[in-house]
């Protein structure tokens, strides 16, 4: 009896194999390129060095495979959830430039946000994992994820604001394939957003530099920001800076090889090790950023989730939550320590394999290997660093929204119940303590100032408040889910 046919799209495959090499290759490049668009924005918006970013996301998927044995089909992007821990540790310097020194304190209060999960997966293998999430509902992770969205949205406008046009371009052509995409173009709308605004980006920049006198008196269309000089007056800015990628090119035309057509994208200036002496910055750090961990521990437990349910093999019991924490956990702290963003499951590549329903871990880790592989080419990073602030603040337009809608999705899929006073109660503090707590709370202990963020007092506000109060309801449950084909829009990690 001849030997069925394996068909991409047609029935679940576990063992991409049967396809041969050539198709497993290409179908580890889509995933690689379902995470690019999402992944290498946090970067851009925090400051953090994109070949890092790169080489981390591969590098933690790997190590996340290998703790899972191998079993989860899970890639493991940049997670946007952090996004105002970063900015509340690190902001942006006046000029728009990464605040380089803050940016370590950042990191390694994420890093240590990435070892709560293994506390909470070391619990879990204790004394089960019902016991333990219970003091983590969603009336209370669902606030505190919203709020995040809330706090950012700012931010957002603030980027559109160097040019409406270029971030309205963005923003449209992210619904459009959103909604009314089809195939592999829905599953990428993030970066076909940014590809199609930055098309129009660079037509409008060559229009202005060809007639300079457009970019003063036409601002709103050939500028890309302003800047207040010493006399009061404002000048407008050409919406692109080659200046980097241009000096990249110039070296490598001059012989330079090292450092610009290739380079280790790993630097001293931005890893944790040695550029952290500050106790007072250490512990505010930590005290701002780890309670976060709260939340994008349950967004991990729904990603799980999802992918269980699109392939159809339950996950949080083999190889088991533990492990997927575990596995999440680990990868954000070595990534942060190394001067990456957080890492975390992506729903893009949850909503590439419900569309190929190519199911096989295999080919999620050739993408790893990829994403490992450009981070070691300067020019990759610095042309992905030339993207102007208004096309970042057209995609985080709806990012931002996403992070917010996510925690909306968490409280209703989880039927939280508001009909109950407690939960009305805790929420609601919740929420008015994330948005409504400027500038954070600073008090002394000892010789030691510590700031906590708006968001550190919300969530554990939240989590006392829940602890509490009388008519705690929520009962997790570890069953496969039965949903079946998970959202594809979960961008916003």
């Amino acid at each position: 009896m001849a030997k069925e046919k394996a068909v991409i799209g047609e029935k679940g495959l576990y063992d991409a194999r049967q396809l041969g090499r050539p198709k497993m290759l290409i179908l580890g490049i889509q995933h690689m390129f379902a995470m690019f668009g999402a992944t290498i924005l946090v970067p851009i918006i925090t400051g953090l060095d994109v070949a890092t970013t790169l080489l981390m996301a591969g590098l933690g998927t790997l190590l996340f495979h290998l703790l899972t044995k191998g079993k989860v089909p899970a890639f493991l992007g940049s997670s946007f959830a952090f996004l105002g821990g970063y900015a509340a540790v690190a902001p942006r310097l006046a000029d728009g430039s990464s605040n380089k020194e803050l940016l370590p304190y950042a990191c390694l209060g994420v890093a240590c946000a990435g070892l709560v999960y293994l506390i909470l997966a070391g619990l879990i293998k204790l004394v089960g994992v019902e016991r333990v999430m219970r003091f983590f509902p969603p009336v209370v992770t669902g606030p505190i994820i919203m709020a995040i969205g809330l706090i950012l949205a700012p931010t957002a406008i603030s980027n559109c604001q160097t040019n409406w046009v270029i971030a309205l371009v963005a923003l449209v052509i992210i619904v459009v394939f959103n909604i009314w995409g089809r195939g592999m173009a829905k599953i990428i709308p993030i970066i076909l957003g940014v590809l199609g605004a930055y098309v129009v980006a660079l037509v409008l920049y060559f229009i202005g530099q060809s007639s300079p006198n457009l970019i003063q008196d036409m601002p709103w269309l050939f500028a890309g920001g302003s800047q207040e000089l010493a006399d009061g007056t404002i000048k407008y800015l050409p919406i692109f800076d080659f200046t980097n990628l241009s000096t990249i090119f110039s070296n490598i035309g001059q012989g330079k090889i090292w450092g610009n057509l290739i380079d280790i994208p790993i630097h001293s200036d931005s890893i944790v090790f040695g550029n952290v002496s500050d106790s007072s910055k250490i512990l505010s750090a930590i005290i701002a950023i780890v309670p976060i961990a709260l939340a994008t521990m349950m967004e991990h437990i729904g990603d799980i989730s999802a992918i269980s349910a699109t392939t159809g093999r339950n996950f949080l019991a083999d190889p088991g939550l533990h492990r997927t924490l575990m596995g999440d956990g680990l990868a954000t702290t070595l990534a942060s320590l190394f001067g990456g963003p957080a890492n975390t499951t992506y729903g893009e590549n949850t909503g590439v394999l419900a569309l190929t329903k190519v199911y096989d871990p295999r080919v999620i880790r050739i993408a790893a290997f990829f994403a490992v592989g450009i981070s070691f080419f300067p020019p990759v990073s610095a042309l992905i660093s030339t993207i102007p602030s208004c096309v970042i603040g057209g995609v985080s337009f709806v990012l931002y929204g996403m992070i917010s809608a996510i925690g909306v999705r968490n409280v209703v899929e989880n039927k939280v119940d508001f009909t109950k006073s407690r939960n009305l109660i805790v929420a609601a503090i919740i929420l008015v303590s994330a948005l409504g707590i400027s500038g954070g709370l600073t008090f002394t202990v000892g010789s030691v100032e510590i700031t906590l963020t708006s968001l550190a007092v919300a969530a554990l506000v939240g989590i006392i408040l829940n602890a509490i109060l009388p008519g705690k309801d929520y009962v997790f449950s570890s069953e496969l889910p039965v949903s079946g084909k998970p959202s594809v829009d979960d961008d916003a990690k």
